[in-house]
């Protein structure tokens, strides 16, 4: 059967049977739909007999809140689905109801619509599927041409005429959520995940009038995982506002700017409630203390439970979580290789880079064992500075003879000091240098076309400042938070801290690495794990080369 950009599954089991139900239910609506699949709950819904079927509202309960969060929990298995639970018909004790009728637009309206019901005879019958399709274009904007179709899960459980036996009893009850006028959530909301969408859907359910939304942003990330791949603000606010505005639109929504660590919670008089996890309570509790502080009454904490990610491995969360979704890229292809006709197709060009300390070397040692042709522009760039290389005579001239040793050989120590932290001196020096050095790599990219390699690594710090990327298809950063990059550089080149800080404000940074490559990997863990990223990244280039 064909796959489908965007589907819309409709679930009609009673909530009492759909808990055990989601797993072969989302099995099946994960084979027919690559991308967005939303879901509406209407229990009890009946495509059968003679009259159209229409939506009706579902108290927002904890039983419905408990079952919202399974699905998202049991959806993450497949990876390949943006699932969004539509709750415009979830009805919060407070909220005065609308009629429902009116049709609700949708960022990726459905090509497809799907549904748990089922037939006696176990068929695609056409009434039934026309009574869905109707349904569903009374409910939700759909594509033009939609698509039925009736699921028929395997379920695990034996039905027993047509019924689940009885389920096991659950903490969740039928009583109402408490609701509040104006509710309160923060985070970083990176790569929105299904945890947040737990989180943001329990928000919604709990707000009758306005959801304010922080954003954490610039200092409040640099103690993240793996920061420098964390999306820009703009790009997570887009995705946040984009995923609120379907799965309830009837909701006034703020998302406001956090640089510190409570932004308006503590200052607006009128929020009533704020939505913490488990591990973000005491944060939650902070903001009561500064809101009394500030002459504001206390906001209700509600605190919700952390998703276990079941796909986790080693170094990654047992939550659902953000970081573990930034470490899966570690390796992966993240901007489409470069297509420049100057470039010969073989050897296909890598260049690797990182700042010092980053661990480049090690990497690129990997690279090569697994079957790279490896080109140290860096010790190009140190044998260039021997008596009688091609920059010798310019770099004595332009720093003076005090940088020789009484070899005659250039003390890089001496010149080291004389242009980091100089900016106007370290341009007159690489002004020399990284033509020669571009000129020395590109022979040694024609040796190694000449010796038939398939695969050339170009391994230089300066890659990117000295405007290599012409050189190459692909460009992979190494990168390691800024403290370790310190640390490893004391131990391995015996100088003071201020030296090597200095060294690294003299390099572009990680975060600005990253923007512009390809293929990311990071060397802050075990070395094991650092070579299961290098593999990794291998593979898929090997892959990659095969399909071209």
């Amino acid at each position: 059967m064909s796959v489908f950009r965007s589907g819309l599954l409709v679930l009609t089991s009673p909530l009492s049977a759909l808990s055990l139900r989601l797993v072969p239910i989302l099995a099946s609506a994960a084979r027919l739909v690559q991308d967005t699949l939303y879901v509406h709950l209407q229990p009890g819904l009946s495509l059968t007999g003679s009259t159209q079927p229409r939506s009706t509202y579902v108290p927002a309960t904890s039983e419905v809140y408990t079952l919202i969060s399974k699905l998202y929990t049991d959806a993450d298995v497949h990876a390949h689905l943006d699932v969004r639970v539509l709750l415009t018909n979830i009805l919060n004790q407070g909220a005065t109801p609308p009629a429902l009728g009116s049709v609700q637009n949708l960022s990726q309206p459905p090509e497809v619509v799907l549904t748990d019901f089922e037939t006696g005879d176990g068929g695609q019958s056409n009434p039934v599927k026309q009574r869905l399709e109707r349904y569903a274009t009374s409910c939700y904007s759909c594509r033009p041409n939609l698509i039925s179709v009736l699921l028929y899960p395997e379920y695990e459980l034996e039905a027993v005429d047509g019924e689940l036996p009885p389920q096991p009893e659950t903490s969740a009850s039928e009583e109402p959520l408490e609701s509040y006028r104006d509710v309160v959530v923060g985070g970083t909301f990176d790569r929105l995940h299904n945890g947040h969408k737990i989180l943001l859907s329990v928000s919604c359910m709990l707000a009758e009038k306005r959801l304010l939304v922080g954003v954490s942003d610039k200092d409040l990330l640099e103690t993240k995982v793996l920061k420098e791949l964390i999306l820009p603000y703009e790009q997570r606010v887009a995705h946040l506002s984009e995923f609120l505005v379907d799965v309830k639109p009837s909701l006034q929504y703020e998302i406001v700017q956090l640089t510190d660590r409570f932004g308006p919670s503590i200052t607006d008089p009128h929020l009533r409630c704020i939505v913490v996890s488990e591990e973000t309570l005491k944060g939650g509790l902070a903001v009561n203390r500064k809101r009394v502080e500030n002459g504001l009454p206390e906001l209700a904490v509600h605190e919700i439970s952390l998703a276990k990610d079941v796909q986790r491995s080693k170094n990654e969360e047992e939550k659902i979580s953000s970081s573990s979704l930034r470490h899966r890229l570690l390796g992966t292809l993240l901007l489409p290789p470069r297509k420049d006709s100057s470039l010969p197709p073989s050897p296909y060009i890598i260049g690797l880079t990182g700042i010092s300390g980053s661990g480049k070397s090690s990497i690129a040692r990997h690279l090569s064992h697994l079957g790279a042709f490896h080109v140290d522009v860096d010790t190009l760039g140190h044998n260039i500075y021997a008596p009688g290389g091609p920059a010798y005579n310019r770099v004595v001239e332009a720093f003076g003879e005090d940088i020789l040793k009484e070899d005659g050989t250039i003390d890089r120590a001496v010149l080291g000091a004389k242009v980091f932290g100089d900016r106007e001196q370290l341009k007159r020096l690489t002004d020399i240098m990284w033509p020669v050095m571009a000129q020395m790599a590109k022979e040694k990219i024609e040796e190694a076309a000449a010796q038939g390699a398939t695969v050339c690594v170009l391994d230089g710090a300066v890659l990117l400042e000295a405007g290599w990327v012409d050189m190459v298809h692909e460009i992979w950063s190494i990168i390691v938070p800024e403290e370790e990059a310190v640390r490893r550089i004391l131990i391995r080149d015996g100088i003071s801290e201020e030296a090597a800080r200095r060294r690294l404000e003299n390099q572009l940074p990680s975060s600005q690495c990253v923007k512009q490559s390809h293929v990311v990997l990071c060397t802050m863990w075990e070395p094991e794990i650092t070579y299961e990223q290098a593999e990794k990244a291998w593979s898929l280039l090997q892959k990659r080369l095969k399909e071209e």
